[in-house]
C-alpha cells in the first residue's frame, strides 16, 4: 500500500462530556457524521492517544479511497502530538491530512476548505503546525462566526451553540461531512466550487 491510498482525517475538539456541545468541538460531531457513514465505530488507535474509525469512502462495494477517522483524546492546545503519532503510524503525508475545525472569521452554517494558510489564532492548528512542522494540511471550516456584543472569544467558543443555531447544526454537520468526502474523492477544486459557501 502506498501512503497515497490513505487519508487521515482528523476531527479537532476538547474530550469528555463537559465540552461535547460546544462550538469548538462541531469537528467532532462531523466526525461522528463520517463514522456513522462508515458504519463504525471508534475504537482506541495502539498509539493510546486517539481513537479511531478505520473504513473506505465510496458505493458499498468499490475499492475507494481509505480513510482513518481520528479523535485525539487530548484538548485542543495539545492536539498536535496525537496526529503526528498517527501520521507516522499510518506513514500519511501532511497533505494527505484532514482537519476539520471550527471558524470564528466565517458566518454560522457555512464552510470553507482550503490547504495550508495560518492557524488564525486557533489553538488545535497551531498544535497541529508545530507538531507536524507545516501547516500544508488540508481544513474543513465550520462557520460558528463571531461572539455577540463584548463577549470574550475564549467563553464564546466553549460555550453550547444557542437554541436557533442548535436546529441548523445537523444540516451544517451533514454539509461538512459531504464536503470532506467531496475532497478525498474529488479534489480541493471540485469541493471549494460546491461547498465554499
Amino acid at each position: 500500500m502506498t501512503t497515497a491510498d490513505l487519508w487521515l482525517v482528523v476531527g479537532l475538539g476538547n474530550p469528555g462530556e463537559k465540552y461535547a456541545g460546544h462550538r469548538h468541538n462541531i469537528g467532532y460531531l462531523v466526525l461522528d457524521e463520517l463514522a456513522h457513514r462508515l458504519g463504525g465505530s471508534f475504537r482506541a488507535h495502539k498509539t493510546g492517544r486517539s481513537d479511531v474509525v478505520e473504513g473506505r469512502l465510496g458505493p458499498p462495494g468499490t475499492e475507494g479511497p481509505r480513510i482513518v477517522l481520528a479523535r485525539p483524546r487530548s484538548y485542543m492546545n495539545e492536539v498536535g502530538g496525537p496526529v503526528k503519532a498517527l501520521a507516522t503510524f499510518y506513514k500519511v503525508p501532511p497533505d494527505h491530512i484532514v482537519a476539520i475545525h471550527d471558524e470564528l472569521d466565517i458566518a454560522f452554517g457555512t464552510l470553507r476548505t482550503k490547504l495550508g494558510g495560518g492557524d488564525n489564532g486557533h489553538n488545535g492548528l497551531k498544535s497541529m503546525r508545530s507538531s507536524l512542522g507545516t501547516g500544508d494540511f488540508y481544513r474543513v471550516r465550520a462557520g460558528i462566526g463571531r461572539p455577540p456584543g463584548r463577549q470574550d472569544v475564549a467563553d464564546f467558543v466553549l460555550s453550547d451553540y444557542s437554541k436557533v443555531e442548535r436546529k441548523e447544526l445537523p444540516f451544517q454537520v451533514d454539509t461538512a461531512a459531504d464536503a470532506v468526502e467531496s475532497l478525498v474523492l474529488e479534489g480541493l477544486e471540485r469541493t471549494q466550487q460546491r461547498y465554499n459557501s
